[in-house]
């Protein structure tokens, strides 16, 4: 039995990542999740597995996560928690820095109680603006200066220092735009996509010309958990995402077409900070373990205005 704790299991990727766990009777999944930017619907429904278990507590909080973690004695965490979404990171600066604590957390507590590894959620933003594309893990010089971004930096060190400090495994996932069902309407192609299902405008920040590569939910789940099951990426780092790049006008342009909507492409007056002008991972990692071409844009798109029909 595989004894596994995902922080943050109440997001879009730590749900979709416990939904995927709790599938093999082999894991006993523990979540925990404060619930500030998570939901608990995005959890399977826990009478229908008995190897679930969910915590509400907040990793930030030493008091909170201590005892979580001694008590299991967990073989594998996954380190999902932290405050997402570009708006809600720059509104906030102070709650993210918090998110630090969480890192040490989970890290020393990781140490001390006998974790085989653990599964670090970075983020494309170490990257700052790009000075080489495609962007790879070894070669471009991580110069974002957003406290998010520092963050995420900051807990990659972490890992790192551990491991050569105390032997303690880590693999780190620098993910690309994400998306999928339970992604909510705070990220840009899941906004796209509701608009679209409700023929309102589509509202684009400045000229659009700002590019992003989006990658579905079930590309980055497979990855992720064959990393799990594999060992793939010990003591290593590796961009999770799609290579395929395109303009935040294009995709607005994408998701119209491919819903068949009416909605109109509005431009607001342009971000003042955090809008970077290109991402575009090297993937040839991710490409290695998969073996196979990744969901096109257009089937992600559909995928996800069906499971938002629902709730419309």
């Amino acid at each position: 039995m595989r004894k596994i704790l995902v922080t943050g299991g109440a997001g879009n990727i730590g749900g979709s990542l416990v939904r995927k766990l709790v599938m093999d009777p082999e894991n006993q999944v523990v979540v925990a999740d404060n619930l500030i930017t998570g939901y608990s619907h995005n959890l399977p429904a826990r009478e229908d597995f008995q190897n679930l278990t969910f915590i509400k507590c907040d990793v930030n909080d030493f008091n909170d996560i201590m005892p979580v973690m001694t008590s299991y004695g967990f073989d594998f965490v996954f380190h999902y928690a932290a405050v997402v979404g570009v708006q809600r990171t720059l509104a906030n600066p102070v709650m993210v820095l918090r998110d630090i604590d969480g890192i040490k957390h989970i890290l020393g507590l990781a140490k001390n109680t006998g974790v085989q590894r653990v599964f670090y959620s970075s983020s494309s933003e170490v990257y700052g603006e790009p000075v080489e594309i495609p962007q790879h893990e070894k070669t471009t010089p991580l110069n974002s200066r957003l406290p998010y971004a520092i963050v995420k930096n900051l807990g990659e060190a972490f890992c790192q220092s551990y491991h050569q400090e105390f032997g303690l495994n880590y693999t780190i996932f620098r993910f690309f735009n994400t998306y999928g069902p339970l992604q909510s309407v705070d990220f840009v192609l899941s906004r796209f996509v509701r608009a679209a299902l409700k023929s309102e405008p589509l509202t684009i920040y400045g000229d659009g010309s700002q590019s992003r590569t989006f990658c579905y939910i079930d590309d980055n789940i497979e990855l992720t958990t064959r990393a799990l099951y594999e060992g793939h990426f010990m003591n290593d780092v590796v961009n999770v995402g799609s290579d395929i790049e395109l303009s935040v006008l294009k995709l607005a342009e994408v998701v119209r077409d491919t819903l068949g909507s009416a909605s109109k492409i509005v431009h607001l007056p342009a971000l003042k900070e955090g809008d970077m002008t290109r991402r575009k991972p090297d993937i040839s990692k991710m490409r290695t373990v998969l073996q196979r071409d990744l969901t096109s844009l257009e089937e992600g798109i559909r995928r996800v205005a069906n499971a938002m029909r629902e709730s419309l």
